[in-house]
């Protein structure tokens, strides 16, 4: 039996044997194992001939029987090669018989055919016989049951007597047409109290016979009709219209046999009839009266009734119902859509004049004419290349006259025209409209309040050598940069998708950068005015503080400070303008602006130094002076400030240096690049200069 291990088989087969285990021992004996070895194998030996003659009668058997099933195969392949043949003739028998059918029919029908026409004609003669006698005696006309028959019959005859000459049959042409009309009538009569009653077979039964008169079409008026009963009894007109919709077009299709011509004649009927009529009292109310709520409801209602017409689009309306909802919106619409642009633009003009009015008038202040013509643009072209203020200045009182609730409700304002632009406009005028829209910003945010501040802000800069001035323009410069920034993002985010694709947008971005241009010619001549007055505050600080004595003390001996007064006053005032820059601007215009009053800031001091001769004492305090300037430079953090403030701290050392050293200094890093004229200017400050020792030394 398998699994078969020979090892375990032998094994088993010693310890059966009396004296045959394998570890040996006093009871082990050799021989008997060995004559039970031998005995087995003859006995498996045997057992082995008996299992081979076994296999081979079966083998004989197998081949035997296989043979037998081979033949019986073949006898099965000729039988049923013979059906298939049979089957084959039983096939084309039955074509032929199929074919002689089908001819039979076709003849049958041919001769039935008019058959039943004659006999259709002779019914329809009988029961026009009728009506020329004047008594109507068939049972199809007098039973109440058999309404429909009855209809298919009268439905007929109307049909034939129009084709009858009227001198003749006049009287039954008549009397035909006036049953026509009462049975017509009943049947509509029939289909709205089924529709009443909400018995939906009843009802498609009475629409399939209606559907050959006449009145069908007054039939599906009437279904329309008794739809709209109590649907509209909530605020949300375009709410009801969609569940109305929703709920017939469940039903339509049980009842008529053309359900989306039905169900698109419903929704005709609501927008030519609720909504236009909704539209036309929510919006002739403020036509002429108030503009900014008849742009608020006519965006409204625009946009409710295309989200109504795109939750129709998932009805069967027929081939092209985009174009037959978009047919329908317009009719409701067109004559409010028509003049849209003007309202639009007249509301925003209005609007932001009132902003820009109610804020200056808070202000009490009167808003200046910005002169235009001939006078004022030669004022403008020389005050640009001389930058000279011409006029008086107008004390501000610090008031920048910007204002971001001012920008932020024009900027909301644009915004939501934008949006009813791009709602309400047709594809092909968008571009245009919204860059009218788009000029409306410009002129009433950039021209009006952005250009109208800077203006005035140019005229409230004092002159650079006015005392104690004030000055507010760094306010104004700090409050137009951030509301340009708010211009350039509603400009990306609200113009750009309307003209992005049109001719529009180069016009539009050419106007903003005009105005950017416009704008920084201002900014940049204000600035540059401010660092004169700056500088020339630090003249006058300079002027009244700094005496002829802090540099040649009368007692050599007795010097007690470490700067001057007016080193102390200057850098505690250009600390607070660096401040005021760094609040007022972003980006490089800091570094740009700090760079530029660096440089001014540092000519100036060069030249207060070399108004003063120098004593020892007085040298080393011209050396802790410009330190300390030096120190101040620091913070502008502007590599050019500090290296020019640096190489001044170098040139004072030959206040003080002994006559011996002054080549050595000279040729230092610092000063060997300069000019020798720069270096003996400040050599000639000291006050031992004329003596011919120190003459000698630096010659």
């Amino acid at each position: 039996q398998e699994p078969f291990v020979a090892d375990e088989y032998i094994e088993r087969l010693a310890w059966r044997t009396p004296g045959g285990g394998s570890r040996g021992g006093e009871a082990f004996d050799p021989k008997r194992l060995l004559e039970e070895f031998v005995n087995h194998i003859q006995e498996l030996q045997v057992m082995d001939e008996r299992i081979q003659r076994k296999v081979e009668k079966l083998e004989q058997q197998c081949q035997k029987e296989a043979k037998e099933f081979a033949k019986k195969v073949q006898e099965l392949q000729k039988s049923n090669q013979v059906a298939f043949q049979h089957f084959q003739e039983l096939d084309e028998h039955i074509s032929y018989v199929a074919t002689k059918v089908c001819h039979l029919g076709d003849q049958l029908e041919g001769v039935n055919t008019p058959r039943q026409r004659a006999v259709e004609a002779q019914k329809l003669m009988k029961y026009f016989n009728e009506f020329l006698d004047g008594e109507l005696k068939s049972d199809v006309f007098t039973n109440s049951e058999k309404v429909d028959k009855y209809a298919d019959i009268i439905q007929k005859l109307h049909l034939i007597a129009q084709e009858l000459p009227f001198d003749r049959f006049s009287e039954v042409k008549s009397k035909i047409a006036s049953k026509y009309h009462d049975l017509e009538c009943q049947l509509i009569q029939e289909f709205t109290s089924a529709q009443r009653r909400g018995e939906i077979s009843r009802m498609r039964e009475v629409a399939a016979v209606l559907l050959h008169f006449k009145g069908y079409s007054h039939c599906v008026d009437v279904y329309i009709k008794q739809c709209q009963e109590g649907a509209f009894l909530r605020n949300d007109v375009f709410e009801d219209a969609a569940i109305l919709c929703q709920r017939v077009n469940k039903q339509v299709g049980e009842v008529f046999s053309n359900p989306e011509t039905v169900l698109a004649k419903l929704i005709q009927n609501i927008f030519e009839v609720k909504l236009q009529g909704y539209v036309k009292d929510q919006l002739e109310e403020h036509r002429k009266s108030d503009a900014e709520q008849y742009l608020k409801n006519l965006y409204d209602l625009y946009t409710r009734t295309t989200n109504l017409s795109s939750k129709l689009m998932e009805f069967n309306l027929g081939t092209d119902k985009q174009t037959f909802l978009s047919k329908l919106i317009k009719s409701i619409f067109i004559s409010y859509l028509e003049n849209y642009i003007e309202v639009e633009i007249g509301y925003l003009k209005s609007r932001s004049a009132m902003i820009l009015q109610r804020y200056y008038d808070s202000k009490n202040h009167q808003k200046r004419s910005i002169g235009t013509g001939g006078i004022q643009d030669l004022k403008e072209r020389i005050r640009q290349r001389t930058n000279l203020p011409l006029g008086p200045s107008i004390d501000t009182h610090g008031e920048t006259f910007l204002s971001q609730e001012v920008v932020v409700n024009l900027l909301q304002e644009t915004k939501q025209a934008f949006e009813r632009c791009h709602r309400l406009s047709d594809p092909s005028d968008l571009p245009k409209n919204a860059f009218r829209i788009f000029s409306m910003l410009v002129e009433f945010l950039c021209t009006e309040h952005i250009d109208y501040a800077l203006e005035t802000g140019l005229a409230g800069i004092p002159s650079s050598d006015s005392k104690n001035a004030n000055l507010y323009f760094l306010d104004v410069v700090h409050q137009a940069n951030t509301i340009f920034h708010l211009f350039d993002k509603q400009f990306n985010d609200h113009l750009m998708p309307l003209i992005s694709s049109s001719p529009k947008l180069s016009e539009c971005l050419q106007k903003k950068k005009d105005i950017i241009e416009q704008m920084e010619v201002k900014l940049d001549m204000g600035i540059d005015r401010t660092l004169n007055c700056m500088i020339g505050q630090m003249k006058h600080i300079l002027a009244a503080e700094q005496k002829k004595t802090d540099f040649k003390p009368e007692d050599e001996n007795n010097v007690l400070i470490q700067y001057t007064n007016a080193c102390v006053k200057v850098c505690g005032y250009v600390r607070k303008q660096v401040e005021k820059i760094r609040n007022s601007m972003d980006g490089k215009n800091v570094d740009t602006v700090l760079m530029e009053l660096g440089v001014r800031f540092h000519r100036l001091i060069y030249e207060h130094l070399q108004q003063y001769s120098y004593s020892c004492m007085g040298g080393m305090l011209a050396i802790c002076d410009v330190a300390e300037y030096r120190k101040c430079a620091k913070d502008f953090k502007i590599t050019l400030v500090l290296q020019l403030f640096d190489t001044l701290h170098a040139l004072c050392n030959l206040l003080v240096v002994a006559p011996d050293n002054l080549k050595q200094v000279c040729s230092g890093e610092q000063l060997a690049n300069l000019d020798k004229n720069i270096l003996h200017s400040f050599v000639q400050l000291r006050v031992d200069y004329r003596s011919a020792r120190l003459a000698r030394h630096f010659s």
